[in-house]
């Protein structure tokens, strides 16, 4: 799984930040649509490649380790003049940065790898964090959401510096990097700057709750948001202090977290709910959803020593994941689904490792194995994993986020290894919120803060109650069926919330089948509304499929209305790779001879051009009405005709069977989609109305809009327009015809030039004309060959030169 993720973005988005996984190319900053917020971890500096470093040592591969840093080396830039977020860069270049050099020197130590290597990235990794130092500017520490690398903060060219407020994750979230850099390197600037920014979080906590808002003023230190969760906004915030009291040994860290982690245990965790509260009032809740972000907690509380609030909260976060295959972005109280989304975050694998390591519980791997299954049966794409754009349906987004490949395969893969299958003792490290890892040896490397953090009065308290150690869970917990027992209770709340059905024998009507579906059918109508589907005409005739699973009748029919979609769109899928190719509407009428070619799409009924010879030939007429989609009033003109229609308000099919009835040979429907072109969009097949089309015998063509006005241009300046209908251009022999004498058709012409050719002064011979140069030529032929000589050329010569004079005096006064 790893090495098609991988691979794929090696092949189709390198030096590109990410993979766009369903269209098989990079994204690029500036090149894609803006996303918002979102795109501001792109800085044009490889961020998935940079992101996956440590992943690839972790995973045995050291070669193409190896590969990757010489890459990064060598094709990376970090003065770009771009703006960028500075938690995103952070935690994802700066810790993949510093993951990549504990690696590389691990490997180096080892004496078979890297014996190159001499700290390139580190150095890399603090010329990154000397672009983001500007940042911090500020006069409470707290940094500036954004940066940018080549300008700083400070000036217009840096397009940045106006911002007034950041999250509380964005600015707690920087220590472990920080303080990794300055012990690396020796330089404590970095680890300063991190320090004064958690304190200053510290000292503007609500003193009665002692929780913190979800976004600050960086300037005042006002909370702007005052609602406080463990989800996003604020989730690594809580991480990084417990983190780093880990890494760093500072037993001040610990002290902080465990005053927050009192407070949350008292408001905001309601087993197995992690619900958000007002900080000034934390017996009120702010909200009756929960994001998925808060999937990392059951981990950091492993980490805390907390096991039982962890198990259950993890198990809630399971049975919601096994309804909707992934765990949706938000989910209310009663566990439905809030916000559809499901990027590939990987908190939930996250904890379901730190749990299983805790327990030893098999459980735990049944759980990876759920995540495993699910991304390889409903992410999974040619050209890597898509994240999910609605979880309900199975519809993909065009995305793979780097961090998919720096933490989900890390902690999946340290889930099922044995001890014997990793290269390195991960007991040495501590992950970072990006997975990336740390050595814990830098608790003892040489340091000097310039600003240490300060212990203030508040700090001075009793801890008695606080754990300073880890507890041995296999001693607190001797019953194996500990953790059973707890979950249980927790399946059953959620089950009783949103019931999960599973379909028995005889239970009733089996689900709907895609491939059984008729649009006209009333039984299968009413299947859809049971499963909570919804069927859309849109006015080009289409019709179009919306499940909304809240309105299905009963939880099982709500996931037969899934596997409907499901079905549905890979039959879509496979009918489009099935496609006929195009067909060819040829103008054979004069002034065009054959020489105007309309690309045109085929039906999935009616007649088959293909298998004709000669193709259709016949005089076109606009069909009244020219929806095509009643009778047809004006019979006598379509009749022995091919019609012309406009596409929409009802089906092809109905279309063709009101033209048919009245005597058409064939039809040509034309796009109302106002400048549509087979030059920018794909063509595809008129599809039936779900009922059998046997008794539509004629051919029926499909024209965009572009197209279809060449057509009616001609039929309302010349009238009578003569068409053929074929599976590809035929040649029409002698062309009277130049390339510019009708300037609105010769984007239409083929591009070989017409067999003959007459042209006067850069005109054409019209009708008239052409009639009089060959009655001219028939008077030279009687005349000048002896066999012919059956009239007096003498007495002719009159009426000769007149019509010569008729002829040139016609065409220069038209042509100049």
């Amino acid at each position: 799984m790893f090495d098609h993720a991988y691979q794929n973005y090696m092949d189709h988005a390198y030096p590109a930040d990410e993979l766009m996984p369903l269209t098989c190319r990079g994204r690029v900053r500036g090149l894609e649509p803006s996303r918002g917020d979102v795109d501001d971890a792109l800085g044009k500096f490889s961020l998935t490649l940079i992101d996956t470093l440590d992943t690839l040592v972790l995973l045995n591969k050291t070669t193409e380790f190896e590969a990757a840093v010489r890459r990064v080396l060598s094709d990376v830039r970090l003065d770009n003049d771009i703006v960028v977020s500075v938690f995103e860069t952070n935690i994802r270049v700066l810790g993949g940065l510093l993951g990549g050099h504990s690696m590389a020197v691990m490997l180096k130590e080892g004496g078979q790898h890297m014996q190159w290597y001499q700290d390139e990235l580190l150095h890399m990794a603090k010329d990154l964090g000397l672009r983001l130092l500007p940042a911090f500017n500020t006069s409470s520490g707290l940094p500036y959401p954004r940066v940018n690398l080549k300008y700083g903060v400070r000036g217009p060219e840096t397009r940045t510096g106006t911002e007034t407020d950041t999250c509380t994750a964005c600015a707690g979230t920087i220590i472990l990097e920080f303080a990794a850099l300055s012990r690396f390197t020796g330089d404590p600037v970095f680890e300063a700057h991190a320090r004064r920014a958690l304190d200053f979080l510290w000292e503007k906590r609500q003193r009665n709750s002692n929780l913190v808002g979800t976004t600050i003023n960086i300037h005042s230190g006002e909370w702007v948001r005052r609602d406080s969760g463990v989800g996003a906004g604020i989730d690594s915030y809580y991480e990084y202090l417990l983190k780093a009291y880990i890494l760093l040994g500072d037993d001040l860290f610990l002290e902080r977290f465990n005053i927050h982690y009192a407070s949350i245990m008292k408001y905001i965790s309601q087993p197995p709910l992690l619900l958000d509260v007002h900080i000034h009032k934390p017996l009120l809740p702010a909200r009756t959803w929960m994001d998925s972000l808060l999937a990392f907690f059951p981990g950091l509380q492993v980490l805390k020593g907390d096991i039982r609030p962890a198990i259950e909260t993890h198990e809630m976060l399971y049975q919601v994941t096994k309804k909707h295959n992934f765990l949706p972005e938000a989910f209310t109280t009663d566990f439905r689904v809030h916000w559809a989304q499901h990027p590939l975050r990987p908190e939930f694998a996250e904890s379901t490792y730190f749990l299983y390591k805790a327990t030893g519980d098999p459980y735990y791997l049944e759980a990876g194995r759920t995540i495993l299954d699910n991304l390889n049966r409903f992410a999974r794409v040619p050209c890597g994993f898509a994240a999910m754009k609605d979880v309900r349906t199975g519809s993909h987004e065009d995305r793979m986020d780097s961090f998919f490949l720096a933490e989900m395969f890390k902690y999946l893969f340290l889930l099922f290894a044995e001890a014997e299958d990793l290269p390195f003792d991960v007991e040495d490290y501590i992950f970072t919120t990006e997975a990336h890892l740390l050595p814990l040896s830098l608790s003892t490397a040489p340091h000097s803060s310039s600003i240490p953090s300060n212990r203030t009065s508040e700090e001075e308290l009793d801890d008695s109650n606080f754990d300073w150690t880890c507890p041995n869970t296999r001693l607190l917990f001797p019953d194996p069926a500990y953790p059973g027992n707890l979950r249980d209770p927790i399946r059953s709340a959620v089950d009783k919330s949103c019931p999960r059905f599973t379909r028995e024998p005889g239970m009733g009507r089996p689900p709907l089948r895609a491939q059984d579906f008729m649009a006209n059918n009333p039984e299968h109508l009413e299947l859809l509304r049971r499963m909570g589907v919804s069927l859309i005409h849109l006015k080009d005739g289409r019709v179009q499929l919306v499940q909304h699973a809240t309105q299905a009748v009963s939880a099982v029919a709500a996931e037969d209305g899934v596997r409907f979609m499901q079905e549905m769109m890979e039959l879509s899928s496979q009918q489009q790779k099935e496609q006929l190719p195009p067909r060819a509407i040829q103008i054979v009428s004069h002034p065009f001879f054959g020489r105007v070619v309309l690309t045109a799409g085929p039906a999935q009924f009616g007649t088959d051009l293909s298998k004709s010879s000669t193709g259709l030939r016949g005089f076109v007429t606009v069909a009244e009405p020219y929806s095509g989609c009643a009778e047809i009033t004006n019979a006598e003109y379509v009749r022995g005709h091919i019609a012309l229609l406009q596409r929409g308000q009802c089906m092809f099919a109905e279309k063709a069977r009101h033209i048919q009835k009245a005597g058409a040979i064939g039809g040509i429907v034309i796009d109302d989609n106002e400048g549509s072109s087979s030059d920018t969009a794909p063509l595809f097949q008129m599809a039936g109305d779900g009922r059998s089309t046997d008794d539509i015998t004629m051919p029926l063509l499909f024209l965009f809009h572009k197209e279809g006005n060449i057509l009616l241009e001609a039929l309302k300046e010349y009238r009578e327009v003569e068409v053929l209908l074929s599976d590809k251009a035929r040649d029409r022999g002698v062309t009277l015809l130049p390339h510019i004498c009708l300037p609105k058709y010769r984007d239409s012409f083929q591009s070989h030039p017409p067999a003959v050719v007459i042209m006067v002064h850069g005109g054409v011979l019209h009708s008239y004309q052409y009639c009089i140069f060959i009655l001219f030529l028939f008077f030279f032929l009687i005349c000048q060959i002896p066999l012919f000589h059956v009239v007096d050329c003498n007495s002719a010569f009159p009426l000769l030169s007149f019509l010569v004079s008729l002829l040139f005096f016609i065409t220069f006064s038209r042509f100049g």
